[in-house]
């Protein structure tokens, strides 16, 4: 890293939620379910923030009153998010299955907060290149901690960044338990708490409930899970595991009217009459990209590549029903697998769509609770074991909108991902700043986002005139797709 673009970490802390464990109290146990319990060997899930200073924040550092306001408001935020201020637990069962099971235990041991400072680095700077600049990694906590690790380090870290004209609220998030939507919740609780004070808040609110949903049925809890010889397993792979090198990001804005467009496009090549209609934006969107990045490769026709994607099942149980307010993994796990050949060539987009919208409408309520009880039968972890070029995956979701979140200096003017859980090439999709919009976060090879960029097809599907790039407000370029 240049010097000039040094971060400098003034101090860490360690912020406890307030009302903590009452003198002689045990600490409370949640035992985790299989959604959560698959993403033990994965890194932390993590989102950022990047703000405007407001003009009484010039100075060169932030005034230790808005540190302090920052520090008091996230404390009392975990009085709603107390397992947030925990660690997981293994517990072993000895015998000759030599199982363990995994809870979060609440302990209010606390989550780390950084106060770091990049001196010289202006806001421009992280939005007006072309690819995300490598400073941005280090407005995040450490990113490389595995899930599993947290019996020993906070399940939740912050760092707050001071730019020059700037700040960057960067969280990092076990992600055994949460997904996007309730990591958005608690960041928004954090914020309104940060802006408002507690004030609007009710004596006895409840702001997410952490009771881990099971289905109706003999499910013999805690779960019992071979952790030791998992963990043993991984290790041993991911030491003779040939690192790939470090990938490319580059972020794109798509505005409502492409959303629509390649809406249209993609209801219009899928041949099905029953699905026709019925592919989402996102759906189309995903595709377009799959597809182009497939195109630009030259692959064998004959190879399989694959797409794996996300399905929530909060719309899709009701026996029992997850609540509106759950803080845990809902996302089920599925995939598109075709040959390069039908997916690049003539019609492939509406094949590509066609199957992905199958592959969603498949994940029903009994599906998803057969899933959970083979899971139980026999544990498979996620991890980011995946061939580069012929895989990639989805995260974050246009459905939570990071850009509603206000800590009382204004709407955000960027949202990033860090870099953790970055050995595959992904893409995430937030929803962006106007109504209707996305923010797109593509990271893969260089060649090939460079490839990207020289695609007519691709471009020429995304691509606004020069003038658009440009916004009046923030005076800064982004490539619009």
């Amino acid at each position: 890293m240049h010097p000039m673009e040094a971060v400098r970490t003034i101090c860490t802390t360690t912020i406890r939620a307030r009302r903590g464990l009452n003198h002689g109290d045990s600490p409370q146990q949640i035992d985790l379910n299989p959604w959560d319990l698959q993403f033990l060997l994965l890194e932390y899930a993590q989102k950022g923030l990047l703000f405007h200073k407001p003009a009484s924040l010039s100075s060169s550092i932030l005034g230790e009153t808005v540190i302090q306001q920052l520090k008091d408001s996230l404390s009392s935020t975990l009085d709603f998010f107390l397992p947030l201020a925990g660690r997981l637990l293994v517990v072993p069962h000895g015998g000759d299955d030599d199982t363990s099971s995994v809870f979060i235990t609440c302990n209010n041991a606390g989550v780390s907060f950084v106060h770091a400072i990049a001196e010289n680095t202006k806001i421009a700077a992280i939005l007006e290149p072309t690819y995300v600049p490598t400073i941005v990694s280090s407005f995040f906590p450490p990113g490389n901690i595995e899930n599993f690790e947290a019996d020993r380090v906070p399940l939740l870290a912050v760092q707050v960044t001071e730019l020059v004209d700037g700040i960057f609220i960067a969280c990092s998030i076990n992600h055994c338990l949460a997904d996007v939507k309730p990591y958005w919740n608690f960041l928004n609780a954090w914020a309104q708490i940060s802006r408002n004070g507690l004030n609007h808040m009710a004596p006895n609110s409840k702001l997410a409930s952490f009771e881990r949903w099971f289905p109706h049925g003999n499910i013999e809890r805690p779960i019992t899970i071979p952790f030791r010889k998992i963990l043993q397993h991984h290790l041993k792979e991911s030491t003779g595991l040939i690192q790939s090198p470090p990938f490319s990001g580059r972020i794109f804005h798509l505005q409502k009217q492409k959303i629509a467009q390649l809406k249209a496009k993609a209801n219009s090549e899928v041949q099905d009459s029953i699905i026709s209609n019925k592919i989402s934006s996102l759906q189309a969107f995903l595709g377009h990209v799959w597809r182009s990045v497939i195109r630009n490769q030259n692959l064998d026709p004959e190879e399989e590549v694959t797409y794996r994607f996300l399905i929530s099942a909060r719309s899709k149980v009701s026996h029992p029903p997850i609540p509106d307010d759950y803080f845990g993994i809902t996302v089920q796990f599925t995939a598109v697998t075709m040959k390069v050949r039908d997916l690049v060539g003539d019609g492939g987009f509406g094949k590509f769509v066609w199957e992905m919208n199958k592959e969603i409408s498949s994940c029903t309520e009994e599906k998803i609770k057969s899933d959970f009880e083979a899971w139980i039968r026999n544990p498979a972890m996620r991890t980011q074991h995946a061939t580069i070029g012929k895989f990639m995956t989805t995260s974050s979701s246009p459905r939570t909108n990071f850009y509603e979140i206000d800590f009382g200096w204004g709407r955000p003017v960027a949202v990033r991902g860090g870099g953790a859980n970055a050995k595959q090439w992904k893409i995430a999709v937030d929803a962006g700043a106007e109504e209707g919009s996305f923010d797109v976060e593509l990271w893969a090879s260089y060649q090939i986002l460079e490839a990207l960029a020289r695609d007519r097809e691709f471009m020429e599907a995304v691509e606004l005139p020069l003038a658009a790039e440009l916004t009046p407000s923030s005076k800064v370029a982004r490539t619009r797709l």
